[in-house]
């Protein structure tokens, strides 16, 4: 017996173990057998209604990946809870990778300062994949609201009870903040998504929101509500003519929303790898560029490691903004 057939049965088993850690089985979760991913249908879920910015990214970006992949991805809209409701969905999803999640801050950053009981944790229930875009919003009132600026707002604000709607954390907090920073006291109503307060912001039910630009805009071209600013830092070239919140007399006044993507907790980093992949390579596209450019927002990608980071680090932050607000969980 020769020396290379004594370990030839070695090094069959090298080879064997070599080819389950090939590129390709890899990308595949580490088994060589099985399909590559994706090999069925995916499902995003988003926990706003239909038309709203969220919404339409996952739609965008969907598209995108069904052309690259040529596997479908279906958009399921779960409204409710401030996200709670798709959030839970997700975390109690198979952690294979066909079931994802694109949300905001409001559900990873805000939600556990803002409920004493939720029925997800923003943490443990999820692994990161990628974080999307960063957004801003608008301040609109009712048209019979009579002030033409920030100043004239906070002044009616303080002579009589004014209302805002918000569907989301980050519509809360906006007004929330806009509250504390004018020392001003309006009511909340809540909602189980923005679309549904624009409605009713439209037909006079509420006063006045500071809500994402995809949702307000085609209302203020459209003359059924009026602008006053926006909480950028710079003025949005969707409207420039219009100050932002903190030119039009609120000096300081900031605030920003966030798109990112995630998957149940115990999905597979190589799933999780090829996921982001996909989702940068949409992100390049020019439709969702588009989208992107028309909804006031921000290309803002990252790898599945600089999500966790800046997760933690906006946890803080909404916190921070949530207990200075004064905002009491409920």
């Amino acid at each position: 017996m020769t020396r290379l057939t004594r370990f030839l049965p070695t090094l069959l088993s090298l080879a064997g173990l070599a080819g389950l850690t090939s590129p390709a089985a890899f990308a595949q979760g580490g088994a060589a057998a099985s399909a590559p991913f994706p090999s069925k249908a995916i499902t995003i879920v988003v926990g706003s209604s239909p038309g709203s910015t969220t919404d339409g990214l996952a739609r965008a970006i969907g598209a995108e990946i069904t052309a690259a992949t040529k596997v479908p991805v279906v958009v399921e809209n779960k409204a409710g809870a401030s996200g709670g409701i798709a959030a839970q969905s997700v975390a109690r999803a198979a952690p294979d990778g066909y079931t994802l999640f694109i949300t905001t801050n409001t559900t990873q950053a805000a939600n556990p300062h803002l409920f004493r009981k939720l029925a997800y944790d923003p943490v443990k229930d999820f692994a990161p994949v990628g974080a999307l875009v960063k957004g801003y919003l608008l301040l609109v009132t009712n048209p019979r609201i009579p002030a033409r600026n920030v100043t004239e707002l906070s002044a009616i604000a303080r002579k009589q009870q004014l209302t805002f709607g918000a569907g989301s954390s980050s519509a809360r907090v906006a007004a929330e903040l806009f509250q504390q920073m004018t020392q001003t006291q309006l009511t909340y109503v809540p909602y189980k998504a923005n679309p549904q307060a624009m409605v009713d912001l439209v037909g006079g039910q509420v006063d006045l929101m500071i809500v994402d630009l995809t949702t307000s805009l085609p209302q203020v071209k459209a003359g059924k509500l009026k602008a006053l600013g926006v909480s950028s830092p710079r003025r949005s070239p969707l409207v420039p003519e219009l100050p932002t919140i903190a030119e039009a007399g609120l000096p300081g006044y900031e605030i920003s929303y966030w798109n990112a993507v995630y998957a149940p907790a115990g999905t597979p980093a190589p799933v999780v790898e090829r996921i982001n992949a996909l989702m940068l390579k949409a992100m390049t596209a020019e439709p969702v560029k588009r989208f992107v450019e028309q909804n006031g927002m921000e290309p803002f990608t990252s790898s599945p490691s600089e999500l966790a980071s800046f997760q933690a680090a906006e946890y803080k932050r909404w916190g921070a903004v949530i207990k200075t607000a004064g905002i009491q969980p409920e």
